[in-house]
């Protein structure tokens, strides 16, 4: 099939390939502008390196980005990680439309940060949905959903790049020809389903040592590795990558002030939280490197007894 791939990253680029990889035929690509200073797009410089037309057009609603893609003449668009905004008319363009992917189960988890959510409120599933994009965010008709299982001890990494992601691009492919062979059913999304959570950034990554330990552990878990949840030491921002929980079964177990490190290990440190402890594994101090936490431990002078947060 002849389509346009609207899209960015590495998510874009790996779409680009599968589809290539096929025989099918890449009109153009759409990518964002890059800010100045930014690393170069992976999606651009693949689709260059392939002497694929490549369109940067600072808005997808303007009249020169329509009529960019109806000169392609494509039977279908491909939006693959998209953080333009793509109007319905720009939709309609192509002969049979567009399809994007979305990183959760919608109508749950409407968003830029749909992978993050479900981890840190303690989901034990997502998926990814392939839909019809429309005006609203996140609202159009599902063509198909794939589900996978978030484990207790699951990161963002690991939902996404061991699963998310390469499901995303099968799921894109068998959407595609659905679509263009005349075979997609498009249902609508229950609305009384449907939830929206806006971007996961460093003011929602911020730690409460106070909070229960599945809910610190949780959002430690759902920030690994971006934006990194993160706590403070001497007036520094600390952040907090690699962990485990410590659940304490007794009031015997325990220990320390609420946010105090009640042990340093070998490769670790422990910080005490309501019901337990987490175990710092790895970290990342001000503008250092990510480092064993108790490597940390030592170059910051940190000694048990010491408070994060405070």
């Amino acid at each position: 099939m002849r389509v346009a791939i609207i899209g960015q990253q590495d998510f874009g680029k790996a779409v680009l390939e599968a589809m290539l990889g096929r025989g099918d035929s890449v009109a153009g690509v759409f990518c964002a502008p890059e800010l100045p200073g930014a690393k170069p797009d992976p999606l651009r410089t693949a689709a260059q390196e392939r002497q694929i037309p490549v369109y940067q057009l600072p808005s997808l609603k303007s009249e020169d980005a329509s009529k960019t893609l109806r000169a392609l003449n494509v039977e279908l668009g491909v939006m693959a990680y998209v953080l333009q905004f793509v109007p319905q008319e720009f939709a309609s363009l192509p002969v049979h439309g567009m399809i994007q992917y979305h990183p959760s189960l919608l109508p749950r988890y409407r968003g830029p940060s749909s992978i993050n959510w479900p981890i840190i409120r303690g989901e034990q599933r997502t998926g990814l949905t392939i839909f019809r994009p429309t005006d609203g965010l996140d609202e159009g008709p599902v063509i198909l959903q794939k589900e996978t299982q978030i484990g207790p001890d699951d990161t963002l990494g690991s939902v996404y790049f061991d699963r998310l992601f390469p499901m995303g691009i099968d799921a894109l492919l068998e959407a595609a020809d659905l679509v263009v062979g005349g075979k997609a059913a498009s249902v609508a999304q229950d609305e009384s389903q449907a939830s929206y959570l806006g971007w996961c950034r460093a003011a929602e990554a911020s730690i409460n040592w106070h909070n229960h330990v599945d809910l610190v552990y949780n959002l430690i878990r759902g920030c690994n590795p971006v934006p990194g949840a993160w706590t403070t030491y001497g007036g520094k921002k600390l952040q907090v990558f690699d962990a485990r929980k410590h659940v304490a079964h007794s009031f015997s177990q325990v220990k320390g002030k609420i946010g105090a490190v009640t042990a340093i290990e070998a490769a670790s440190a422990w910080v005490s939280v309501q019901g337990g402890q987490i175990e710092l594994i790895r970290v990342r101090y001000d503008d250092g490197k990510k480092i064993p936490a108790a490597q940390f431990c030592a170059e910051a002078n940190l000694t048990v007894g010491a408070v994060l947060g405070a």
